[in-house]
């Protein structure tokens, strides 16, 4: 009951209405507030003028005068008076701004505001008061606020709340502070503690015939007792006995003598109370349906937020692991290149330490050549100059070539060639973002959209409205039509799907499910579709010889060739029972059609039943107005032929099995028209052994 705490309380004071009043916007205030809030009109403003009482909304020409400053100070003003000084606007508890009234009242007349007082002073005349809910601006008449009628039922409300919210019942003949009350007597609607039951209501006398109750059942028998009647507010004297359906209130016998109701629906208030509390309960109850849906719905958003929080945390810590992975690849690839950086550090090195040991090789040997010959040139002896002297210039000239182009030259550059290319790395690392690696939702299936025809089947589908994983195509799948396996018949992006071919009385079980670069996702609900029970086809333009000519919507067929020639039906059978026939439209010089079933593959220029892949009859007694029927059972594997609805022989083939299309063979003399979609013929009970034969 603590939700309903906010209904009982008045949108002006914020406490427990008391002594409420309906106003005609159908919004409750209590009788005091109503009279603070009031705001006198001008003299000169006639009534016709304002808006009647109750009339509509005219959201107050208090509105339009400015009641509220633009800037939303609190403050506001009476528009209708220039003399008028600004009256602060005060706020309710609950938020709702009321305006006292704009022209002050002398001391005297506050005494409305007191509680000892039980009598209101007269309203001033030409007041208006303004519905602190709606804003509705409402004009009194010479009745003032007594021509609102009293809320007794929200009053009584009020007060069970307030008897209900009560810690303890409490002895109502204490004196100082109140005892907690052991009995109530019912006669006497008092509630007593022991001693004051003792001291003032004892056992005997008249009062040993009352009856004395536990406070809680007192309290109980006191909210059920009857409540004193509601009496009119225009007639004081007379009761409230009938409902005026026009006004939506109710009147008493006086006001339909004096004709305010004459031309209106008039009902007993009886009757009225139970047909509202009839309509108030169905409207709750769909209201509570509501509430309860509410009620579920925030069940599933707490524990949405409970699932948000364990998915939240799983999902840091599985980025945290994803980036410490990156990390760590990135660590590896940095000691690979580090490892390539040494070793090519350790290269040049190495090639410019070898440089370096044979160049200081070579420039000792230089060196120690030089100052052999300088000590050579010293020498005086001119024979033994002149005996190494060639020998020794060889040696100088081979010393100097070895010095060449080139031998001076660095063998290894001190720069690093090497360059890292991490651009693409940092960009992708910029372009790191969240992507949906979930696989898709379970679509679902459009059943308004999804509808069979003679053997095909459409289905639609569509993605679950909160989804936004990204779904690269959709798989669908049927059974056999007979509950075996399911098989694919359709992948791709699109979320509609024809399905032809399918077996006639079958019913299909469908499901699709979506699929992306993550995986597969869960499949939708099982759609079960009944294809027609019988089969409806035409003759196939496509598998017929160019020699055929069709018409009637490929129903009729003939031919412009004197020899044989085939078409097929275009929809093909390997499974159930299926009868169609074909009535002979014209019959010259003994043509001698053929009528029977084939496979895709058979020959379209020689009579059908000419070859293994068609069963056939032939002219047996087939005139102009004939009627050919064809029966063909793979429950049994038969197939039966009836010229004029007799049947031709007994079983004509048996054992068939495979895929087989309605056939036909004829030329230019005859002309045929197809009658599909029959029922099976009375006679023919499909499972039964030997049903033809007791045809026969």
């Amino acid at each position: 009951m603590d939700e309903m705490e906010e209904e009982l309380k008045c949108p002006v004071c914020g406490s427990f209405f008391r002594e409420p009043i309906i106003l005609p916007c159908s919004h409750n205030i209590c009788l005091a507030c109503a009279r603070n809030i009031l705001v006198q009109t001008p003299d000169a403003e006639s009534p016709q003028s304002s808006r009647a009482s109750g009339s509509d909304y005219d959201y107050l020409d208090l509105d339009k005068m400015s009641l509220y400053s633009e800037a939303d100070s609190g403050y506001g003003s009476y528009g209708g008076f220039v003399s008028a000084p600004t009256t602060p606007c005060q706020k309710s508890p609950n938020g709702v701004r009321v305006f006292p009234p704009s022209v002050p009242h002398p001391p005297q007349a506050q005494h409305h505001l007191l509680p000892h007082t039980g009598v209101l002073p007269p309203v001033p005349r030409n007041s208006c008061l303004t519905c602190p809910q709606c804003h509705r601006s409402l004009t009194l008449d010479d009745r003032g606020l007594r021509g609102f009628p009293k809320n007794r039922v929200l009053e009584g409300v009020v007060d069970r709340y307030q008897q209900s919210k009560a810690a303890a019942l409490k002895c109502q003949l204490c004196e100082k502070s109140p005892r907690e009350a052991t009995v109530m007597c019912e006669q006497c609607d008092v509630f007593y503690c022991d001693p004051c039951r003792l001291r003032c209501h004892p056992l005997r006398g008249p009062l040993a015939k009352h009856r004395l109750v536990p406070p809680a059942q007192g309290r109980i028998s006191r909210r059920a007792s009857p409540r004193k009647i509601s009496t009119c507010t225009e007639h004081e004297l007379e009761n409230l006995s009938m409902y005026c359906v026009q006004c939506k209130t109710p009147v008493c016998y006086q006001c339909l003598e004096d004709g305010k109701h004459s031309t209106h629906e008039v009902k007993a208030l009886g009757a009225m109370w139970k047909l509202h509390k009839g309509q108030l309960s169905q409207a709750l109850n769909v209201l509570s349906d509501r509430a309860t849906e509410a009620k579920e719905f925030l069940v599933q958003l707490r524990n949405m937020v409970q699932h948000i929080q364990e998915n939240g945390v799983e999902f840091e810590a599985c980025l945290v692991a994803q980036c410490d992975a990156l990390i760590e690849a990135l660590n590896r690839r940095k000691a690979q290149l580090l490892s390539r950086v040494t070793k090519e550090h350790e290269h040049k090195l190495s090639v410019v330490r070898d440089q370096i040991s044979h160049c200081t090789v070579k420039l000792r040997q230089t060196t120690g050549l030089m100052e052999y010959c300088l000590e050579v040139i010293k020498e005086n002896d001119p024979s033994g100059f002149l005996q190494i002297s060639d020998a020794l210039i060889r040696r100088v000239h081979m010393t100097e070539n070895q010095w060449g182009k080139g031998s001076l030259t660095p063998r290894m550059s001190s720069d690093f060639d090497l360059t890292l290319d991490s651009g693409p790395l940092l960009q992708t690392i910029h372009q790191l973002d969240f992507v949906q690696m979930k696989v898709p939702a379970a679509p679902i299936l459009q059943l308004e959209e999804c509808c069979t025809q003679t053997n095909s089947a459409t289905l639609s589908w569509k993605q679950p409205p909160l989804s936004n994983i990204a779904v690269d195509g959709y798989i669908l799948e049927l059974d056999d039509g007979n509950g075996g396996q399911f098989r694919e018949v359709y992948v791709g992006t699109e979320m509609i799907c024809t399905v032809d071919g399918l077996h006639f009385n079958s019913a299909y079980k469908s499901r699709v499910k979506a699929y992306n670069s993550s995986g597969v996702g869960q499949y939708s609900k099982t759609l079960v579709m009944q294809t027609s029970e019988v089969a409806w086809f035409t003759f196939d333009p496509a598998s017929a010889h160019p020699d055929i000519i069709l018409s009637n919507d490929n129903l009729t067929v003939t031919c412009n060739s004197y020899d044989d020639r085939v078409v097929m039906g275009n929809t093909g059978f390997s499974r159930g029972v299926h009868y169609w026939e074909m009535t002979i439209d014209r019959y010259d010089n003994h043509p001698d059609p053929a009528f029977g079933i084939a496979r895709a593959d058979v020959m379209k220029d020689v009579m059908l039943g000419k070859d293994d892949k068609a069963w056939a009859i032939t002219d047996g007694g087939i005139s102009k107005g004939a009627t050919v029927g064809v029966l063909l059972d793979f429950t049994r594997g038969i197939l039966l032929f009836l010229i004029n609805d007799e049947q031709q022989g007994p079983v004509a083939f048996n054992t068939l099995e495979g895929m087989y299309y309605p056939a036909i063979s004829l030329n230019r003399n005859v002309q045929v028209t197809l009658h599909s979609g029959l029922p099976i013929p009375d006679f023919y009970t499909p499972g039964e052994s030997e049903a033809a034969g007791s045809v026969c």
